[in-house]
């Protein structure tokens, strides 16, 4: 019997159970997208669900763990338009009154991925470490809360920028942390 010896890639097992982790997230087929904000002036184009299932539903941008992350993905000719509601929504976030508004302002950030993402989309990548546990992160509702008059005008740049796959949001359970 022969023995060869292998050499390890670099980063071994660890660093390919993460590429593994990161091509999944990057081509899962489900994708959420948030729902737009309601107004009593502009119907929503779906219908409603009967009240009994509203209320079971619970909405992915409330986050139970200690930490969030959201890939979106967009259109790269609607970057801009993506960028000027988030800043809108930072605006929006320091303006409030709100505690809970302040704590998610002092925490969330927005990065934007050198690399592109499926179909030449632009990833913007949304931190929230820590997350305000239980207070809602939807763009539409910080944008209602701020912005009344202004909100059917933002969402809709904002719902028009996203590509395929729009978003992916990861709720994260601190296991270790590497800060002194």
């Amino acid at each position: 019997m022969f023995r060869t010896s292998v050499v390890p890639a670099a980063g071994g097992r660890p660093g390919w159970i993460a590429v593994g982790l990161l091509a999944g997230v990057l081509t899962a087929a489900a994708s959420h997208a948030q729902t737009p904000p309601t107004t009593t002036q502009t119907p929503t184009p779906t219908p409603s669900p009967p009240p009994q299932q509203a209320t079971a539903q619970k909405s992915p941008y409330v986050f139970a763990g200690d930490g969030a992350v959201i890939l979106n993905f967009v259109k790269p000719d609607k970057t801009a338009d993506f960028e000027l509601v988030m800043g809108k929504v930072k605006e929006a976030l320091s303006k409030s009154e709100k505690p809970e508004r302040k704590q998610q302002a002092a925490s969330w950030k927005v990065f934007k991925a050198n690399e592109p993402g499926p179909g030449g989309s632009v990833i913007y990548v949304m931190i929230m470490d820590p997350a305000v546990k239980g207070t809602s992160y939807s763009v539409g509702d910080i944008l209602s809360e701020a912005f009344p008059s202004e909100v059917q005008a933002l969402y809709k740049s904002y719902s028009e920028a996203y590509g395929q796959p729009s978003q992916n949001i990861l709720n994260l359970n601190l296991v270790s942390s590497l800060v002194k």
